[in-house]
Protein backbone atom coordinates (compact mmCIF):
# COMPACT_ATOMS: atom_id res chain seq x y z
CA UNK A 1 0.00 0.00 0.00
CA UNK A 2 1.48 3.29 -1.44
CA UNK A 3 -0.26 6.49 -0.32
CA UNK A 4 0.54 10.14 -1.88
CA UNK A 5 0.67 12.77 0.57
CA UNK A 6 0.75 16.46 -0.12
CA UNK A 7 3.00 17.90 2.07
CA UNK A 8 2.86 21.72 1.82
CA UNK A 9 -0.95 21.69 2.05
CA UNK A 10 -2.28 22.89 4.47
CA UNK A 11 -2.16 25.90 7.58
CA UNK A 12 0.47 23.40 9.61
CA UNK A 13 2.73 22.38 6.23
CA UNK A 14 4.88 20.80 6.42
CA UNK A 15 5.24 20.03 9.53
CA UNK A 16 1.63 18.14 10.00
CA UNK A 17 1.95 16.39 7.35
CA UNK A 18 5.17 15.29 7.80
CA UNK A 19 4.16 13.91 11.78
CA UNK A 20 1.46 12.09 10.45
CA UNK A 21 2.69 10.48 7.81
CA UNK A 22 5.79 9.41 10.34
CA UNK A 23 2.74 8.45 12.62
CA UNK A 24 1.00 6.39 9.50
CA UNK A 25 4.17 4.38 8.47
CA UNK A 26 4.62 3.21 12.42
CA UNK A 27 1.33 2.56 12.64
CA UNK A 28 1.16 0.61 9.24
CA UNK A 29 3.99 -1.75 9.02
CA UNK A 30 2.85 -2.42 5.28
CA UNK A 31 2.12 1.33 4.72
CA UNK A 32 4.63 2.84 2.48
CA UNK A 33 4.23 6.90 1.71
CA UNK A 34 5.15 9.31 -1.27
CA UNK A 35 5.77 12.53 0.21
CA UNK A 36 5.29 15.46 -2.15
CA UNK A 37 6.40 18.91 -1.62
CA UNK A 38 9.67 21.25 -1.63
CA UNK A 39 12.36 19.14 -1.12
CA UNK A 40 14.87 21.54 0.57
CA UNK A 41 12.09 21.94 3.35
CA UNK A 42 11.05 18.41 3.72
CA UNK A 43 14.55 16.45 4.17
CA UNK A 44 15.53 18.37 7.63
CA UNK A 45 11.94 17.33 8.69
CA UNK A 46 12.99 13.79 8.76
CA UNK A 47 16.70 13.41 9.99
CA UNK A 48 14.60 11.48 13.23
CA UNK A 49 12.86 9.31 11.17
CA UNK A 50 15.69 6.09 10.58
CA UNK A 51 12.92 3.59 11.62
CA UNK A 52 10.87 4.32 8.67
CA UNK A 53 12.78 6.11 6.37
CA UNK A 54 13.36 3.67 4.12
CA UNK A 55 9.18 3.35 3.29
CA UNK A 56 9.24 6.91 2.46
CA UNK A 57 10.22 8.02 -1.13
CA UNK A 58 10.22 12.29 -1.20
CA UNK A 59 8.48 14.16 -4.46
CA UNK A 60 10.02 17.19 -5.83
CA UNK A 61 6.94 19.70 -5.95
CA UNK A 62 7.85 23.12 -5.70
CA UNK A 63 4.84 24.70 -6.39
CA UNK A 64 1.98 24.83 -4.85
CA UNK A 65 -1.60 25.99 -5.48
CA UNK A 66 -2.95 28.18 -2.31
CA UNK A 67 -6.82 29.13 -2.07
CA UNK A 68 -6.39 32.64 -3.04
CA UNK A 69 -5.97 31.47 -6.83
CA UNK A 70 -8.56 29.80 -9.06
CA UNK A 71 -8.71 25.72 -8.08
CA UNK A 72 -8.83 25.24 -11.95
CA UNK A 73 -6.22 27.21 -13.29
CA UNK A 74 -3.80 25.93 -10.14
CA UNK A 75 -4.27 22.71 -11.91
CA UNK A 76 -4.11 23.50 -15.89
CA UNK A 77 -0.60 25.73 -14.83
CA UNK A 78 0.60 24.34 -11.90
CA UNK A 79 2.10 20.69 -13.12
CA UNK A 80 4.99 20.71 -10.47
CA UNK A 81 2.69 20.74 -7.56
CA UNK A 82 1.63 18.23 -5.14
CA UNK A 83 -2.07 17.99 -6.07
CA UNK A 84 -1.34 17.32 -10.43
CA UNK A 85 1.39 15.12 -9.82
CA UNK A 86 -0.66 13.01 -6.93
CA UNK A 87 -3.55 12.73 -8.94
CA UNK A 88 -1.71 11.94 -11.91
CA UNK A 89 0.56 8.69 -10.58
CA UNK A 90 -2.70 7.60 -8.82
CA UNK A 91 -4.34 7.74 -12.37
CA UNK A 92 -1.53 5.38 -13.67
CA UNK A 93 -1.71 2.81 -10.12
CA UNK A 94 1.84 4.43 -9.18
CA UNK A 95 0.06 5.27 -5.64
CA UNK A 96 -2.87 3.42 -4.10
CA UNK A 97 -4.22 6.67 -2.42
CA UNK A 98 -4.03 10.54 -2.08
CA UNK A 99 -4.13 13.02 1.08
CA UNK A 100 -4.21 16.42 1.09
CA UNK A 101 -4.83 19.29 3.73
CA UNK A 102 -4.44 21.94 1.00
CA UNK A 103 -6.84 23.59 -1.68
CA UNK A 104 -10.39 22.33 -0.88
CA UNK A 105 -11.25 23.66 -5.19
CA UNK A 106 -7.64 22.27 -5.94
CA UNK A 107 -8.14 18.65 -4.88
CA UNK A 108 -11.85 18.60 -6.43
CA UNK A 109 -10.39 20.01 -9.37
CA UNK A 110 -7.18 17.75 -9.13
CA UNK A 111 -9.97 15.08 -8.73
CA UNK A 112 -12.21 15.23 -11.58
CA UNK A 113 -9.17 17.05 -14.53
CA UNK A 114 -6.23 14.93 -13.95
CA UNK A 115 -7.74 11.43 -11.99
CA UNK A 116 -11.13 11.57 -13.66
CA UNK A 117 -14.59 10.39 -12.34
CA UNK A 118 -15.63 7.15 -12.27
CA UNK A 119 -17.49 6.66 -15.66
CA UNK A 120 -21.25 7.21 -14.99
CA UNK A 121 -21.15 9.89 -12.20
CA UNK A 122 -22.12 13.19 -13.03
CA UNK A 123 -20.48 14.98 -9.52
CA UNK A 124 -17.68 14.28 -7.34
CA UNK A 125 -18.56 14.79 -3.67
CA UNK A 126 -16.71 15.69 -0.57
CA UNK A 127 -18.36 13.27 2.03
CA UNK A 128 -16.94 14.16 5.83
CA UNK A 129 -18.26 11.23 8.78
CA UNK A 130 -19.61 13.46 11.58
CA UNK A 131 -20.71 11.86 15.12
CA UNK A 132 -24.32 11.08 15.68
CA UNK A 133 -24.04 9.74 19.53
CA UNK A 134 -23.48 6.24 18.44
CA UNK A 135 -21.03 6.28 15.89
CA UNK A 136 -20.75 8.36 12.70
CA UNK A 137 -22.95 9.27 9.63
CA UNK A 138 -21.44 10.19 6.21
CA UNK A 139 -22.49 13.61 5.30
CA UNK A 140 -22.76 13.98 1.21
CA UNK A 141 -22.18 16.67 -0.45
CA UNK A 142 -20.75 18.96 2.08
CA UNK A 143 -19.53 21.90 -0.90
CA UNK A 144 -18.40 20.45 -3.63
CA UNK A 145 -21.28 21.33 -5.67
CA UNK A 146 -23.51 23.69 -4.48
CA UNK A 147 -25.94 23.95 -7.07
CA UNK A 148 -27.00 20.60 -7.79
CA UNK A 149 -29.61 18.36 -10.33
CA UNK A 150 -32.09 15.60 -8.91
CA UNK A 151 -29.75 12.88 -10.43
CA UNK A 152 -26.76 13.63 -8.62
CA UNK A 153 -28.37 13.59 -5.18
CA UNK A 154 -29.67 10.33 -6.37
CA UNK A 155 -25.33 9.32 -6.72
CA UNK A 156 -24.46 11.23 -4.04
CA UNK A 157 -27.02 8.38 -2.26
CA UNK A 158 -25.24 5.74 -3.66
CA UNK A 159 -21.20 6.69 -3.02
CA UNK A 160 -22.65 7.36 0.27
CA UNK A 161 -23.79 3.81 0.37
CA UNK A 162 -20.72 2.81 -0.83
CA UNK A 163 -18.40 4.25 1.45
CA UNK A 164 -20.21 2.85 4.52
CA UNK A 165 -20.43 -0.45 2.75
CA UNK A 166 -16.29 -0.90 2.20
CA UNK A 167 -14.65 1.50 4.81
CA UNK A 168 -17.41 1.68 7.87
CA UNK A 169 -18.54 -2.46 7.47
CA UNK A 170 -22.40 -1.81 7.27
CA UNK A 171 -24.04 -4.17 5.44
CA UNK A 172 -27.40 -2.35 4.41
CA UNK A 173 -26.81 1.70 5.69
CA UNK A 174 -29.72 3.58 5.70
CA UNK A 175 -29.36 6.58 3.20
CA UNK A 176 -31.74 9.54 4.10
CA UNK A 177 -32.50 13.28 2.03
CA UNK A 178 -31.79 16.01 4.33
CA UNK A 179 -35.24 17.82 4.16
CA UNK A 180 -37.36 20.75 6.05
CA UNK A 181 -40.01 17.89 7.00
CA UNK A 182 -39.90 14.39 6.89
CA UNK A 183 -43.39 14.22 4.82
CA UNK A 184 -42.37 13.31 0.78
CA UNK A 185 -44.39 16.43 -0.20
CA UNK A 186 -41.91 18.83 1.74
CA UNK A 187 -39.19 21.32 0.26
CA UNK A 188 -38.02 23.08 -2.69
CA UNK A 189 -37.97 21.76 -5.96
CA UNK A 190 -34.68 19.98 -5.49
CA UNK A 191 -35.90 17.84 -2.71
CA UNK A 192 -39.27 16.94 -4.45
CA UNK A 193 -37.75 15.57 -7.61
CA UNK A 194 -35.42 13.60 -5.98
CA UNK A 195 -37.81 11.66 -3.14
CA UNK A 196 -39.29 9.39 -6.00
CA UNK A 197 -35.91 9.47 -7.84
CA UNK A 198 -34.10 7.87 -4.65
CA UNK A 199 -36.97 5.57 -3.85
CA UNK A 200 -36.14 3.32 -6.79
CA UNK A 201 -32.21 3.92 -6.50
CA UNK A 202 -30.28 0.27 -5.15
CA UNK A 203 -29.84 1.37 -2.25
CA UNK A 204 -32.00 1.68 1.40
CA UNK A 205 -33.55 4.37 1.45
CA UNK A 206 -35.35 5.53 4.46
CA UNK A 207 -37.47 9.20 3.24
CA UNK A 208 -36.52 12.89 4.53
CA UNK A 209 -34.55 13.50 7.39
CA UNK A 210 -35.19 16.98 9.26
CA UNK A 211 -32.40 19.07 10.65
CA UNK A 212 -33.19 18.20 14.04
CA UNK A 213 -32.89 14.11 13.74
CA UNK A 214 -29.63 14.89 11.95
CA UNK A 215 -27.78 13.63 15.06
CA UNK A 216 -30.63 10.90 16.17
CA UNK A 217 -29.24 8.04 14.21
CA UNK A 218 -32.04 8.02 11.97
CA UNK A 219 -29.39 7.19 8.92
CA UNK A 220 -25.90 6.25 8.22
CA UNK A 221 -25.63 8.47 5.03
CA UNK A 222 -27.63 11.68 4.62
CA UNK A 223 -27.74 13.26 1.24
CA UNK A 224 -28.05 16.85 0.56
CA UNK A 225 -27.04 19.30 -1.93
CA UNK A 226 -23.51 21.12 -1.45
CA UNK A 227 -24.70 24.80 -0.14
CA UNK A 228 -26.95 22.42 2.59
CA UNK A 229 -24.29 20.37 3.47
CA UNK A 230 -22.25 22.62 3.85
CA UNK A 231 -23.86 24.93 6.45
CA UNK A 232 -24.56 21.69 8.36
CA UNK A 233 -21.14 20.69 8.50
CA UNK A 234 -20.06 24.15 9.67
CA UNK A 235 -22.67 24.15 11.79
CA UNK A 236 -22.22 21.31 13.78
CA UNK A 237 -18.69 22.29 14.18
CA UNK A 238 -19.37 25.77 15.55
CA UNK A 239 -21.88 23.78 17.62
CA UNK A 240 -19.51 21.55 18.88
CA UNK A 241 -16.94 24.03 19.98
CA UNK A 242 -19.54 26.24 21.58
CA UNK A 243 -21.03 23.25 23.64
CA UNK A 244 -17.26 22.20 24.71
CA UNK A 245 -16.55 25.34 25.89
CA UNK A 246 -19.86 26.11 27.62
CA UNK A 247 -19.39 23.31 29.52
CA UNK A 248 -15.78 23.70 30.96
CA UNK A 249 -16.67 27.32 32.01
CA UNK A 250 -19.44 25.86 34.21
CA UNK A 251 -17.39 23.36 35.40
CA UNK A 252 -14.78 25.81 36.89
CA UNK A 253 -17.54 28.26 37.98
CA UNK A 254 -17.64 26.76 41.52
CA UNK A 255 -15.80 24.56 43.71
CA UNK A 256 -18.66 21.74 44.16
CA UNK A 257 -18.43 21.52 40.09
CA UNK A 258 -15.14 21.48 40.38
CA UNK A 259 -15.04 18.61 42.18
CA UNK A 260 -18.34 16.83 39.97
CA UNK A 261 -15.47 18.15 37.20
CA UNK A 262 -12.76 15.80 38.36
CA UNK A 263 -14.92 12.83 38.96
CA UNK A 264 -16.54 13.04 35.27
CA UNK A 265 -13.50 13.88 33.70
CA UNK A 266 -13.13 10.59 31.66
CA UNK A 267 -16.45 11.06 30.76
CA UNK A 268 -15.91 14.82 28.98
CA UNK A 269 -12.56 13.26 27.62
CA UNK A 270 -14.08 10.68 25.49
CA UNK A 271 -16.80 13.40 24.48
CA UNK A 272 -14.56 15.53 22.99
CA UNK A 273 -12.71 12.68 21.31
CA UNK A 274 -15.99 11.49 19.79
CA UNK A 275 -16.40 15.09 18.43
CA UNK A 276 -13.22 16.13 17.60
CA UNK A 277 -12.36 15.85 13.55
CA UNK A 278 -9.20 15.00 13.64
CA UNK A 279 -9.76 11.13 14.94
CA UNK A 280 -11.82 11.08 11.58
CA UNK A 281 -9.07 12.19 9.40
CA UNK A 282 -10.80 13.98 6.29
CA UNK A 283 -13.37 13.88 3.78
CA UNK A 284 -12.78 11.32 1.28
CA UNK A 285 -13.70 13.00 -2.26
CA UNK A 286 -16.29 10.01 -3.58
CA UNK A 287 -16.61 9.84 -7.27
CA UNK A 288 -13.32 10.00 -8.86
CA UNK A 289 -10.69 7.25 -10.24
CA UNK A 290 -9.35 6.27 -6.69
CA UNK A 291 -8.89 6.99 -3.18
CA UNK A 292 -9.29 10.44 -2.61
CA UNK A 293 -9.40 11.99 1.10
CA UNK A 294 -9.07 15.73 1.65
CA UNK A 295 -7.77 16.51 5.45
CA UNK A 296 -9.03 19.44 7.43
CA UNK A 297 -6.61 22.37 6.47
CA UNK A 298 -6.27 22.98 10.34
CA UNK A 299 -5.01 19.92 10.85
CA UNK A 300 -2.27 18.94 12.80
CA UNK A 301 -0.52 15.86 12.62
CA UNK A 302 -2.31 13.02 14.48
CA UNK A 303 -5.59 14.23 12.12
CA UNK A 304 -3.32 14.15 9.12
CA UNK A 305 -2.40 10.50 10.04
CA UNK A 306 -6.15 9.45 10.61
CA UNK A 307 -6.84 10.91 7.18
CA UNK A 308 -3.71 8.63 5.52
CA UNK A 309 -5.71 5.33 7.94
CA UNK A 310 -8.75 6.87 6.10
CA UNK A 311 -7.43 6.47 2.51
CA UNK A 312 -6.07 2.70 3.29
CA UNK A 313 -9.81 2.18 4.53
CA UNK A 314 -10.80 3.35 1.25
CA UNK A 315 -8.31 0.92 -0.88
CA UNK A 316 -8.91 -1.89 1.40
CA UNK A 317 -12.41 -1.26 1.18
CA UNK A 318 -13.17 -1.09 -2.66
CA UNK A 319 -15.16 1.44 -2.55
CA UNK A 320 -14.52 2.83 -6.09
CA UNK A 321 -15.37 -0.89 -7.79
CA UNK A 322 -18.99 -0.84 -5.20
CA UNK A 323 -20.00 2.44 -6.68
CA UNK A 324 -19.18 0.98 -10.11
CA UNK A 325 -20.75 -2.15 -9.17
CA UNK A 326 -24.35 -0.15 -7.71
CA UNK A 327 -23.93 2.39 -11.12
CA UNK A 328 -24.40 -0.86 -13.32
CA UNK A 329 -27.27 -1.97 -11.09
CA UNK A 330 -29.24 1.30 -11.73
CA UNK A 331 -29.31 0.90 -15.30
CA UNK A 332 -32.53 0.12 -16.58
CA UNK A 333 -31.35 -2.68 -18.77
CA UNK A 334 -29.18 -3.84 -15.89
Amino acid sequence: MRIFVDAMGGDNAPQAPVEGSLEALRKYPALEISLAGDLEVLEPLLKDCDDVRSRITLVDAPEVITNNESPVMGVRTKKQSATVIGMLQLKEKQVDGFVSAGSTGATLAGGMFRLGRIPGIERPALAPLMPNGKGHFLLIDCGANVDCKPEYLVQFGMMGNAYMRGVMGLENPRVGLINIGAEEEKGNALVKATYPLMEQAPYNFVGNVEARDITGDVADVLVADGFCGNLVLKFMEGLAGTLLGIIKKEIMADTLSKLGGALAKPAFRRVKKLMDYTEVGGAPLLGVQGAVVKAHGSSNGHAFACAIGQAIRMVEGNVVQIIEQQLAAAQPDA
